[in-house]
């Protein structure tokens, strides 16, 4: 299965796995990002998993991410940033990730899209609430918006310095978001879109952790991984 889904978000979407591409170990085999696969091998694999989703790399937004908290207006291509919004029909935007989460923001009543790369530095800079200000600027409303989060590397799987902690701990965020220092990413952007208005119905995580057998995790595989995707399209 290459693509996971959810029933809250209503148009043409998905978090990808690392199963149904053609890399070899150890991007095996879904391989849909990162410097350290070959281009021909990203190139094929990106082809058949938006194939999956009848949609072709040319109508792509994608990034160069930069751990930042920058939400870009979507163009198909790459840009620089973290975060992509549009309201275009038939311009998929996407977001890589292999530990960071990805976030994925639909709109349905207003046709407006979002996706977020949230690693530590993007989560403690609230860049889902920033993504959530883009799309209100195309006409969303936060009481419209569903969020999915995808993928991410567990609070189990997640320890980090005591300085970080006190970071997140002294930007505001609750204390449910760490234990000692295991850092909760998805309890904390979980936190960031709600505080920015959205409602608890209208937010889905998938709560699935980057370090098992069907994700790409840096972490795991001390660097040497590949990449995968959220990616959303309005019909």
């Amino acid at each position: 299965m290459r693509w996971i889904k959810t029933h809250l978000i209503t148009t043409v979407h998905g978090f990808s796995t690392r199963h149904g591409g053609i890399s070899p170990k150890p991007f095996e085999s879904l391989n849909l990002g990162g410097t350290d696969d070959t281009p021909e091998h990203i190139a094929e694999n990106r082809k058949l998993a938006l194939n999956d989703l009848e949609i072709r790399f040319e109508q792509v937004s994608y990034l160069n991410q930069i751990h930042s908290c920058e939400v870009r207006q979507a163009a198909p291509g790459k840009q620089t940033g973290d975060a992509l919004v549009t309201n275009q029909k038939g311009l998929a935007i996407a977001v890589g990730a292999a530990d960071c989460y990805p976030l994925l923001f639909h709109d349905a009543t207003n046709g407006v899209i979002g996706a977020a790369h949230c690693g530590w530095r993007g989560t403690l800079g609230r860049i889902a609430a920033n993504t959530i200000r883009h799309m209100v600027d195309l006409g969303a409303e936060t009481g419209k918006i569903t969020v999915a989060i995808g993928p991410g590397i567990s609070r189990q799987q997640y320890e980090v310095s005591e300085e970080l902690i006190g970071q997140f701990s002294r930007a505001g965020f609750p204390e449910y978001c760490w234990s000692h220092r295991q850092l909760d990413l998805l309890s904390a952007n979980r936190f960031v879109v709600l505080e920015a208005g959205i409602s608890a119905d209208n937010v889905w995580s998938l709560n699935r952790c980057t370090t098992e057998t069907d994700f790409f995790s840096y972490r795991r595989d001390q660097g040497k991984t590949g990449r995968l995707w959220g990616v959303i399209m309005l019909k």
